[in-house]
């Protein structure tokens, strides 16, 4: 059969002689032909490439949306939302940006579901269009629609920015500067055009640093890239980069600012968090189950994918190699530093402390482009079962937060913890009113832990303040609001919702002497389709006296 080829017709990329072809695909009836879907994702003419990649962006953010509407809140998103309705310049465990966004959309749709969650879809679908966009600059047409399939077929893209969390804003400042730095190396170092580029890169640095402090690590790696690659180095003779690092700076003032009139609360908690003194249990283990929260939440064949680009990119840098096909070789490598130094920093945290499965997105924002784009034959076999395993996992997740169908646990299912709140928050509400009928004091609402005390409050009727103690559990932004003891008077009552460990029952009794009567009002179970997520006791206590415990130091 004669020889299929196909020629991107793309601006010429520097460096690559007059005449070459952007992209040569050949399909011979062979042994090895490539499949139907592989060859989908390999030969498509650039109109149809563009419109399908638009497509597949448009189906993702119809996804999410369906998602953002039917889904309850996670407990995090609950006290996001609590956030929102005190807005400042920053908070005790993050920037301001997921309060800022919730506040906006709560006032477009109401303190709904979606309300809280229209920010989070409107910034995580410019986040992917961004990463496609990264792909097209470094591949074409062609690489911008694998780049825009494997973000549909990737659980972290397809679902996990349908999640009212810091990480939507945080990867669209993150997919942003990556992209303004791309277009700023194609351009002759120190030209006007190239430090436009670099200025509006510092600009979603520091736009990335009012959504996640971690967005630094990514400004760093982008800095170790510029020294360590010879090819890079002369960007630093020119004005942009320190530029671009001045303008980071200037746009994240708020958050600095508050952090400074803070102490720092912010900074110290994260650093804490991620490098804190050395957690109990298996270095190993950690380092396992980051790996495979990665594979997870990437999908197992993006995710190898994406590691297998980022080392052919550096391997090609390091020899001098430059295939013509390859665009912006110095914008793949950058992308390929940046990504690895991401990856590793979390590696290096999980030797010391567990590393939750989203921290290290952002690595996956310079990667997953880079994978699309590469034109390495042995990769491009790979694609087509990479995007459907991808695909498989994003239906099986869809299909359990449509309705329990894997063999989990409530109590072990992540899904499960969205549910089970509004049954809390009307027994809390229910008792704390016959309480107040009773004694005809005034009555409050708390729980020890801030998500329960966030989920309540979302939940409850009115949507009342709801306090979290904290005598137990660990610091959170409730320790900077107005607390019980500051805001009662003498003779209130409070209805607390702890859990039902010997520990809670200590911060029952704790609370005893404080109050003229204390007694269990009710024990509510927290389930979905019938099984248990978790149990809940509600606690009376009637009278306050005007005195109140202290932290425990050992609080969780």
């Amino acid at each position: 059969m004669p020889r299929l080829t196909h020629s991107c017709r793309e601006p010429r990329a520097p460096g690559v002689a007059r005449g070459a072809r952007a992209m040569t695909l050949t399909d011979v009836r062979s042994p090895g032909r490539p499949s139907p879907a592989a060859r989908f994702l390999s030969l498509t003419a650039e109109p149809q490439a563009r419109r399908l990649a638009w497509a597949a962006i448009i189906a993702g953010l119809a996804v999410r949306l369906l998602i953002a509407a039917l889904a309850p809140l996670l407990p995090d998103e609950a006290y996001y939302w609590e956030w929102s309705r005190r807005l400042a310049a920053g908070y005790f465990d993050h920037p301001p940006a997921v309060a800022w966004l919730i506040a906006a959309g709560t006032a477009l749709a109401g303190h709904t579901p979606l309300g809280v969650r229209i920010g989070t879809l409107a910034t995580g679908t410019a986040a992917v269009a961004a990463m496609v966009a990264i792909a097209r600059r470094l591949g074409g047409e062609t690489a911008a629609l694998r780049a825009a399939l494997f973000l549909l077929c990737t659980p972290l893209a397809a679902i996990g920015l349908a999640i009212a969390t810091t990480d939507a804003p945080a990867l669209l400042a993150v997919a942003g500067a990556l992209l303004c730095i791309t277009i700023a190396l194609e351009s002759a170092p120190g030209s006007g055009t190239a430090t436009r580029w670099w200025l509006l890169a510092g600009a979603a640095f520091g736009c990335g640093l009012l959504a996640k402090l971690t967005v630094g690590i990514v400004g760093a790696a982008t800095a170790l890239a510029l020294v360590a690659l010879p090819s890079l180095r002369r960007q630093l003779r020119t004005p942009g980069p320190w530029a671009a690092v001045l303008i980071a700076f200037v746009v994240a003032t708020p958050v600095i600012a508050w952090n400074a009139s803070h102490g720092w609360v912010s900074v110290r908690f994260q650093l804490a968090h991620g490098l804190g003194a050395p957690h109990r249990g298996s270095v190993a283990a950690r380092e396992l189950s980051l790996l495979g929260s990665q594979a997870g939440l990437i999908s197992p064949g993006i995710f190898l994918l994406c590691l297998a680009a980022a080392w052919l990119a550096l391997r090609r840098q390091r020899a001098g190699e430059q295939r013509a096909e390859d665009r912006a070789p110095d914008a793949r490598a950058l992308l390929a530093v940046v990504g690895a130094t991401v990856l590793a920093f979390f590696a290096y945290s999980a030797v010391r402390r567990p590393v939750e499965a989203n921290w290290p997105a952002p690595a996956f924002v310079a990667l997953l482009p880079l994978a699309a784009a590469s034109s390495a034959r042995g990769m491009r076999r790979w694609y087509a079962p990479a995007a459907l395993v991808g695909a498989a996992l994003v239906v099986v997740a869809l299909a359990q937060l449509a309705a329990p169908v894997l063999p989990l646990r409530a109590a072990r299912d992540p899904v499960a913890r969205a549910h089970g709140w509004s049954t809390l928050a009307r027994a809390a509400s229910s008792v704390r009113d016959s309480a107040a009928r009773a004694t005809g004091h005034r009555g409050w609402l708390a729980a020890d832990r801030y998500q329960d005390a966030a989920g309540i409050a979302f939940l409850a009727p009115g949507r009342p303040t709801v306090f979290a103690l904290g005598i137990g559990s660990r610091p959170s932004q409730y320790d900077l609001w107005p607390s019980f003891a500051r805001t009662a008077r003498p003779g209130d009552d409070l209805v607390v919702a702890l859990d039902t460990t010997a520990a809670a029952r200590d911060e029952a009794a704790a609370l005893r002497p404080h109050f003229d009567g204390t007694e269990p009002a009710a024990r509510v179970a927290l389930t979905r389709a019938g099984d248990t997520v978790a149990v809940r006791d509600l606690w009376r206590f009637t009278g306050w006296r005007g005195s109140w415990p202290t932290r425990s130091p050992g609080g969780r």
